[in-house]
């Protein structure tokens, strides 16, 4: 049995996917099809740092014949033309990971403007069609509430990957659990008000509980983020990663004590 937030563990992931009964959706092609699966899975993973291990991520999903959705950021690290068209010709959706009232600290009208900006840049590299918010727990801004005031359809867009999500089972890895207690942005509005039984009874905390999860089909829809950075190929690097995920995690739990909050997304 591999390790735990590795890249053979993530192999064993989309194995027990490809050999279930679910059918692996890209974020576009869940939002756009007219007669949807009876148990389907959603794969997304947002790239915010390392865009070589989403490349090999790419790849290793090629190979097994599944289609993914990979969002990028838009900063000189992240945002690689060559390497981000590579992955677009292996047929994975890319998308756009906007981060841009950050960036402008607040300030509406020029988040926008760096949002055109930025998506146009996307756009000649390949066809952007979704949009998902990068959510920096260190920020006070939230990065959806651009779209309180503007209208992402207006961009030629199909939809944006929390704000268009609706009564699905979600299940990040963000803070290096599958659960809840390190998720600070990261979490579906319209899920986490739901009345429905499957998306408020999911308890995961292993990548072996999702795998186990997909083998036993108990959820007829399940919406996976997998942020490639997190999912090392050597021991050096799991060991590096960990340290990192700890210290981030344990700078989330200091900031929200004195905010005076809960993680939101505890409810999984």
């Amino acid at each position: 049995m591999s390790l735990d937030f590795t890249l053979d563990k993530y192999r064993e992931l989309c194995q027990a996917a490809v050999d279930s009964k679910y059918v692996l959706l890209t974020v576009e092609a869940y939002l756009t099809t007219q007669n949807p699966p009876q148990r389907f899975i959603v794969l997304r993973h947002d790239v915010d740092r390392k865009p070589q291990r989403a490349l090999r991520m790419a790849r290793l999903e090629q190979k097994l014949g599944i289609k993914a959705t990979y969002y990028f950021r838009f900063n000189k690290k992240v945002f690689q033309p060559h390497l981000i068209k590579e992955i677009a010709n292996m047929g994975h959706e890319i998308g756009y990971h906007y981060e841009t009232l950050d960036k402008a600290k607040g300030d509406y009208a020029k988040a926008i403007r760096i949002f055109e900006h930025e998506l146009e840049e996307f756009r000649k590299i390949a066809e952007v069609k979704t949009i998902c918010m990068h959510g920096n727990p260190l920020t006070k801004w939230d990065n959806r509430d651009l779209w309180t005031k503007y209208d992402f359809r207006d961009f030629g867009l199909t939809g944006e990957a929390y704000l268009s999500f609706k009564d699905i089972v979600y299940l990040s890895d963000t803070g290096r659990t599958w659960g809840g207690k390190h998720k600070v942005k990261d979490w579906l509005p319209s899920a986490a008000c739901s009345d429905s039984k499957e998306v408020s009874e999911v308890a995961v905390t292993s990548t072996d509980d999702v795998i186990e999860s997909i083998k036993r089909g108990e959820l007829n829809s399940i919406y996976l983020l997998v942020h490639p950075e997190r999912w090392s190929s050597s021991m050096l690097g799991w060991l590096m990663d960990s340290a990192r995920d700890t210290a981030v995690n344990m700078a989330k739990r200091v900031l929200m004590l004195r905010k005076g909050c809960k993680a939101i997304g505890s409810q999984w």
